[in-house]
């Protein structure tokens, strides 16, 4: 059995995420503590009993899916998880940071500021209500790349965001190139279109300005050789050392996630064929469903979902 770890993206986020693993586990507590100490706010609390629209800020979402997803890691490690075990990581977005830091590149406390100032950087690099995206339901990324040609949309202004499987596709740009291409696409017969409740148009070319702060934050941190090899986003290259990270971490903030292709990457070249969701929400394990039917995924939250995925690991 070939194992994957996946981490999720913004958009996972819900009221009480983490709650249970921090009442249950001291090393859940302390990633959560030390994240708080981090931001220097009690982030926790927001997530455990505060206000899903406040969570939702950028912000607030991308630090607070982090933790999670690392305080999930560091229980299945006080279980004996062995993370030489698991062949591959791949992170969604935001989860590529998550990936990192389980990896032991970024130090939690270092990944946790990161993410707050990317998020304030993607929300700044934009003034609020100028950009939009949209979730494109029955199409596949060449079909829609091909209609935003067709559409005469700007390239400049509008593209792939997300490519996340056979079926769901995500386009950002700018909000009247955006509606542009939706009554575009209404037209051709698209099967569903969904307006995303988002405050940016994030992995767009407008995010240009987010890429230029993240490039300078980037470069004071301090990396380490990765524990586990981890799928890059922008370019499915695999990171198995520092060299050229930064760069990639940048090209993300504008660059297209490239999910599905990172999925089929990780069957084909290295024979994964159980995948496991690290973190919050089932989000990941659908698309492992849709993009590759015959592998199993899983995912892994709460404590309950930690112990079978212990098992299955260890069989």
């Amino acid at each position: 059995m070939k194992k994957a770890f996946l981490f999720p993206g913004q958009g996972s986020q819900f009221i009480g995420m983490g709650k249970e693993l921090a009442d249950q586990f001291v090393t859940a507590r302390d990633v959560f503590l030390e994240v708080d100490d981090a931001l220097g706010e009690p982030l926790s609390n927001l997530m455990f009993n505060g206000d899903i629209q406040e969570l939702t800020l950028t912000k607030n979402a991308q630090p607070a899916i982090m933790a999670v997803s690392i305080a999930v890691i560091r229980v299945m490690l006080s279980s004996g998880l062995d993370l030489k075990s698991i062949n591959l990581f791949a992170g969604h977005s935001l989860g590529e940071y998550s990936a990192l830091c389980a990896s032991g590149v970024i130090s939690l406390r270092d990944t946790a500021i990161i993410l707050r100032k990317r998020g304030l950087a993607m929300q700044k690099a934009v003034p609020e209500g100028e950009g939009s995206m949209i979730a494109v339901i029955g199409m596949n990324s060449q079909f829609v790349n091909e209609q935003i040609t067709l559409c005469k949309c700007d390239r400049e202004l509008i593209q792939v965001a997300n490519d996340n499987d056979p079926s769901q596709v995500v386009v950002s740009g700018e909000k009247k190139e955006i509606q542009k291409f939706s009554d575009f696409l209404r037209e051709e017969k698209a099967k569903r279109i969904i307006n995303l409740p988002v405050s940016a148009p994030f992995h767009s070319p407008l995010m240009q300005p987010a890429a230029l702060v993240m490039e300078a934050e980037l470069n004071r941190v301090n990396f380490s050789k990765p524990i586990v090899p981890i799928i890059q986003n922008v370019d499915l290259s695999i990171l198995e050392t520092t060299e050229g990270l930064v760069d990639r971490l940048v090209k993300q903030i504008c660059g297209t996630v490239r999910w599905r292709e990172s999925l089929i990457k990780m069957v084909e070249e290295s024979s994964v064929n159980t995948f496991f969701e690290i973190g919050p929400g089932k989000v990941l394990a659908g698309t492992v469903k849709r993009t590759i039917p015959q592998s199993k995924a899983f995912s892994v939250g709460v404590s309950t979902q930690i112990e079978d995925a212990m098992e299955i690991i260890n069989e």
